[in-house]
């Protein structure tokens, strides 16, 4: 099993809460890997959140290639972060030469251009400079949105969080929204792509587990949107589905539940909605899911929500004070960063419900 942390507080923390859950959590996953993505940004970052931020890893000549690409474009520089790093002498992780995590201007005639164009833009623009890097290996891009940061790495936990400061409470990067996963993907080849969170559109998402509808996930989405490319996790078809259900058909968030892990046709027919379910059963059934898995996603409000199979085999909790709310695989995780909380107000997601958490901490349980 993989296993997850994540973070929603009112007021920006550090990474550092997220590795100690993971650090809590050791046993459950095997220092292949460390991704993160981080949302409603403070720090560094806190005065730029208008700016597309971009995440990437690269060579020399991949970074080259970047900044030449965004700059024909139009993009301009406004904000250059450079992560001061302690590379240690023995640090278990393959880093690459370059990390960039830069806030750009809109090219200019874009700049008073309504949201749905400049988020059409900004999707367009990464999915070409992943391409234009990942034809010969030069780089990774892993997201290019405002006030999001995506950090993905290939080796030990603790030496990542160690080479980039990341265990420093004080550190330049805090968000109010962390969702950080540790252990790569082992049911194909190891690739920085693979680990989660996955992020597209605005929209974040990680599962602990598997998917055995995998391949009639990905044939039912491919074609279907621009960024439904790579597949090299079978949890990525959670976050296409989770886009295409509220993105491309405009369905409300609540409608996500109901194509994953549909209702059996015998308490269909006890609803008096029947009719409308029946027909996204219908219509949708290669986006059903199936096997052990527990989804946590963030919208592109802020909004957390977490959904589990229909048999919940996979395990989460969520805990919370009255500033932060910590949701992770193993009770010991939220105990690291949430010790003196009230554990009688700890939830354990059900199969037939999702668990959202809105940007005020409130909780909403919407049963399916």
């Amino acid at each position: 099993m993989c296993r997850m942390a994540a973070i929603k507080s009112k007021e920006p923390v550090s990474t550092a809460l997220a590795l100690r859950m993971m650090l809590a959590m050791q046993k459950g996953h095997d220092n292949s890997g460390f991704a993160m993505v981080m949302q409603d940004l403070g720090g560094a970052f806190a005065n730029f959140k208008r700016f597309p931020l971009l995440s990437m890893a690269c060579t020399s000549e991949g970074l080259y290639r970047a900044e030449k690409f965004l700059d024909d474009l139009g993009f301009t520089p406004k904000f250059d972060y450079q992560p001061d790093v302690d590379d240690l002498p023995g640090l278990d992780f393959q880093k690459m030469p370059h990390y960039v995590f830069r806030n750009y201007r809109y090219p200019e005639h874009f700049t008073n251009r309504p949201w749905d164009e400049k988020k059409l833009l900004l999707v367009d623009t990464r999915l070409k400079l992943r391409q234009l890097l990942n034809q010969d290996g030069q780089g990774y891009v892993y997201s290019f949105w405002p006030d999001v940061l995506t950090l993905k790495e290939v080796g030990d936990p603790r030496d990542i969080g160690t080479y980039f400061q990341l265990w420093n409470e004080d550190h330049w990067l805090k968000a109010r929204v962390i969702s950080a996963q540790c252990r790569q993907n082992t049911n194909y080849r190891i690739v920085r792509y693979a680990a989660h969170p996955f992020f597209l559109g605005g929209y974040t998402l990680m599962g602990n587990g598997e998917n055995t509808f995998y391949q009639k996930n990905k044939e039912f989405q491919q074609g279907k949107h621009p960024g439904y490319i790579g597949f090299e996790s079978d949890t990525q078809c959670f976050l296409y589905t989770l886009h295409y259900v509220t993105e491309v058909l405009g369905w409300p968030l609540a409608y996500y539940k109901h194509v994953v892990t549909p209702l059996s046709h015998e308490e269909i027919s006890r609803r008096p909605d029947a009719p409308v379910l029946q027909r996204i059963r219908q219509s949708l059934q290669h986006l059903e899911i199936n096997g052990p898995n527990t989804v946590i996603f963030v919208t592109p409000e802020g909004n957390m929500g977490i959904v589990a199979d229909a048999k919940k085999l996979r395990p989460l909790v969520i805990g919370r004070d009255g500033d932060m709310i910590a949701v992770a695989s193993e009770v010991c995780g939220v105990n690291m960063i949430l010790p003196k909380r009230n554990t009688d107000r700890d939830l354990y997601p059900a199969e037939r419900e999702t668990v959202m958490i809105n940007n005020n901490l409130e909780i909403q349980q919407w049963i399916q």
